[in-house]
């Protein structure tokens, strides 16, 4: 029987919320849903900037930039039945998005044809300005509630900001947060069903991690149920480690800014290793201490030995390295950590693309955060994890 794929739009703008267009659209290329970012008066290979929100005690949430997110389709060329679902991230965005006649059309097209739409946070203005919150069962940020009850819809406070709310075809989230359930309702509703994901899996966290090498993984696994644990030494459960945007903005190397501060989920100390699934690494800046570490490398050895699955990308691999494991293995990883791999006894797997992904026996690699959907749907194949449609 032919594979039966699924094609998903996301509706991007300039300063959209920068978790909210990338976690959605890597997590659901892992599944294997074919995914087209547009934005109206781009074109494919055109970048949107994107927004970076957080609380840190003041009354609203903060903002500074994000990645550069690469949108891989044209706006004007969309052939709207080719598509199955329309996924609208939040931020700033759909402020000046629900103002555009192409936009609110486009949604509509979705509508009347009772294709899952799935719209996170500031999103659901679009839905407003569409004419489609008029009755619609939905939450949101609670600062878009008015003008969603002000469109006639059935606001639902959210109890918390991991809150969706599902009515019919159309998912609503109130944050990125959201994330896990929001994707999974969505993939739901696409007629998707997931097997095998009865699964632990522990993050090894540092300060200064890469932004997405952390939360695209950890929501992505999260989304197809697993219990997933992050953890840094020196800090618990409730602690917060501060993450690097590392992106390529026209110097030699990439550029650096603050990220998300991401919230740990376990306690490092006393942690029971053996109770874990599979172990994955993020980037960053962070493996270069925690590669100092000897619990760290104590952990890492663990995994290896036992042969589960480790999947490390980008500098991660400076931790797999310092722990003596890559001897005789193959192995990718971002390519100004090649010294390292080589030192450390790998063959050596030049990431071409950088999106280019590798599996060794329980081993997975991959150079950077472009390559996520492999490297996710890698680590699902060794934990034998399905997404079906």
């Amino acid at each position: 029987m032919a594979k039966c794929e699924r094609r998903v739009l996301l509706l991007c703008g300039d300063y959209m919320e920068d978790y909210e267009a990338m976690v959605p659209f890597q997590a659901l290329q892992a599944y294997g849903v074919a995914v087209d970012a547009v934005c109206p008066a781009k074109k494919a290979g055109d970048v949107c900037r994107t927004a970076i929100h957080g609380l840190c005690g003041h009354q609203t949430y903060y903002e500074s930039k994000g990645h550069n997110f690469a949108l891989n389709a044209t706006f004007d060329d969309i052939e709207f039945s080719k598509y199955d679902g329309l996924v609208i991230p939040g931020g700033r965005a759909p402020e000046y998005l629900a103002m555009n006649a192409s936009v609110t059309d486009l949604v509509n097209k979705f509508s009347a044809s009772k294709k899952p739409i799935g719209s996170i946070c500031h999103g659901q203005l679009i839905l407003a300005a569409a004419g489609l919150a008029k009755g619609l069962k939905c939450t949101a940020y609670p600062a878009v509630g008015p003008a969603l009850v002000a469109a006639g819809a059935h606001w639902v406070e959210p109890e918390s900001i991991k809150s969706c709310v599902i009515d019919g075809h159309q998912i609503t989230g109130v944050t990125y947060e959201s994330h896990p359930e929001f994707i999974r309702l969505f993939v739901q509703a696409l007629g998707g069903n997931i097997t095998g994901s009865d699964k632990r899996i522990l993050f090894l966290c540092g300060d200064y991690m890469e932004d997405y090498e952390i939360k695209v993984p950890f929501q992505s696994l999260e989304a197809l149920g697993c219990h997933v644990d992050a953890v840094c030494p020196k800090k618990k459960a409730g602690d917060t480690c501060p993450t690097a945007v590392h992106d390529f903005e026209g110097d030699q190397t990439y550029s650096e800014k603050p990220g998300h501060d991401f919230v740990l989920t376990a306690n490092f100390e006393g942690l029971d290793a053996s109770s874990y699934d599979a172990l994955v690494i993020p980037g960053g800046r962070a493996p270069e201490y925690l590669a100092l570490d000897k619990e760290v490398i104590a952990i890492v050895k663990h995994f290896m030995e036992a042969n589960k699955p480790v999947a490390s990308i980008c500098h991660g691999q400076q931790i797999l390295s310092a722990a003596g494991v890559l001897q005789g293995r193959k192995c990718t990883a971002y390519p100004a950590v090649k010294l390292n791999v080589v030192l450390a006894g790998a063959t050596w797997l030049e990431p071409d693309p950088i999106d280019r992904c590798f599996t060794d026996g329980n081993l997975v690699t991959g150079a950077a955060w472009p390559g996520h959907p492999e490297f996710v749907a890698q680590l699902m194949a060794l934990l034998g994890i399905k997404v079906t449609f």
